[in-house]
């Protein structure tokens, strides 16, 4: 796999709901988390959290649980999607280099709210699935979550377990630690 010197991480938080999703209400990104990886050193850097206010829903109590988001957060510092894009592409120019998630469901997502809302679609063309990397450089054959996965590499998890900002920079030593056994 050839990749650039730079690695965009990203990690994505987005309403959820115990069970079904409410009448009404759709997922939607409420958070990027985003860091960069320099792919020969292992040094991240650039480490930072996008908070976005949810236009089409309502953060449950369930989404609080999981990733200690709070509606009163979004509202009080969370930004329009649209803005957190602009800020994504001013900050990172995220269309010039390979960018990297854990799993295949931060592509679909931001895809998906990119067309939904009309926002043309910031990153590039090479993602690096790190889910499916890391399964194929340890040659398992059941794929493991960012936790499992941190574990089997004996890494502690930084921060807090589904805050975008922090699952970012977690990721980065994951994707790390698979270029390095190339």
């Amino acid at each position: 796999m050839k990749t650039t010197e730079k690695i965009i991480v990203i990690d994505l938080e987005a309403t959820c709901w115990n069970g079904q999703i409410p009448k009404g209400q759709v997922n939607e990104i409420i958070e990027i988390g985003i860091c960069e990886l320099d792919a020969k050193t292992g040094m991240i850097s650039k480490n930072k959290g996008l908070l976005i206010k949810p236009e089409r829903s309502v953060v449950s109590s369930f989404c609080t649980e999981l990733t200690t988001i709070t509606q009163e957060l979004l509202d009080k510092e969370g930004v329009r999607f649209e803005e957190a894009i602009e800020m994504l592409k001013q900050d990172y120019q995220p269309d010039q280099y390979t960018w990297a998630s854990y799993g295949q469901y931060d592509l679909n997502m931001l895809k998906k709210q990119c067309q939904l809302l009309n926002v043309h679609y910031p990153l590039g063309s090479h993602h690096i699935n790190v889910k499916e990397l890391f399964s194929e450089v340890r040659g398992m054959h059941k794929k493991v979550g960012m936790n499992g996965a941190l574990a089997l590499l004996n890494l502690p998890l930084e921060g807090t377990h589904h805050r975008g900002v922090d699952d970012a920079r977690n990721i980065a030593k994951i994707l790390y630690w698979c270029l390095e056994q190339q």
